[in-house]
């Protein structure tokens, strides 16, 4: 996979702390459900996409997991990745849109919520019996589907640009697009969450493989990935 610069990461997590965010953006009202808060295509597309995301994190984990079942690091995130799919369920129903991936089992995904691109990414991340090291390209596969998840939470994912042509011909979609409060809080947890599974499987990625470190970026900027990793 590619190496591209995520630099509006921090600003976004930062302007995400400000109480000013909090307060109802246009066409937000007070209330329960999500009829008063429509989203608008990118909004919606994106947040599905995010649906369909949290869930490969959570299946390659499951898959991967039973795999090495002595290292621990796997079965941990993947209770927490089920938070964070609960997480973009709640949404679906909170802004009333149905949910694609509802009947999918472990590595299954919807056609009609990017099915292609999630099965091969899916399928690609837990074939490691023919690496050289299985087990280190099972923690490196990890470490790169957080980087992934860091950048396809603010910026628009590179697979709805190509694929949607209301989105590619407009600003784009993402956290950094959004003005929906729910959305922006969401979506920081989920941030701050691959910080933190990002820096485990490093630990571990670099524990069991010295050789391996310092940990090179996948898909973000080195820079960006030291900054997460506090060096």
């Amino acid at each position: 996979m590619k190496t591209t610069r995520l630099t509006t990461v921090a600003t976004i997590a930062m302007l995400v702390l400000a109480p000013s965010v909090f307060a109802m953006g246009p066409g937000e009202k007070q209330g329960t459900g999500g009829q008063n808060k429509a989203l608008d295509i990118a909004e919606e597309v994106h947040l599905l996409f995010m649906r369909a995301e949290e869930k490969l994190a959570h299946d390659v984990y499951e898959t991967l997991g039973e795999k090495y079942p002595d290292q621990a690091v796997f079965s941990n995130i993947r209770d927490s990745e089920t938070k964070h799919v609960n997480s973009m369920l709640n949404k679906l129903i909170f802004y009333n849109l149905p949910d694609p991936n509802a009947l999918d089992g472990t590595g299954e995904f919807s056609d009609d919520n990017f099915g292609d691109h999630f099965t091969l990414t899916y399928t690609q991340l837990t074939d490691v019996e023919g690496a050289p090291n299985p087990l280190l390209q099972a923690l490196k596969n990890s470490a790169l589907i957080e980087e992934l998840d860091m950048h396809d939470i603010v910026l628009c994912p590179d697979v709805i640009v190509e694929e949607v042509d209301e989105i590619a011909n407009e600003e784009g979609c993402g956290m950094e697009y959004t003005d929906k409060n729910a959305l922006v809080r969401s979506f920081s947890n989920l941030l701050d969450g691959s910080e933190s599974h990002l820096r485990a499987f490093v630990r571990v990625l670099e524990a069991a493989f010295p050789e391996e470190y310092p940990y090179t970026a996948q898909y973000l900027s080195q820079e960006e990935v030291d900054e997460i990793l506090g060096r």
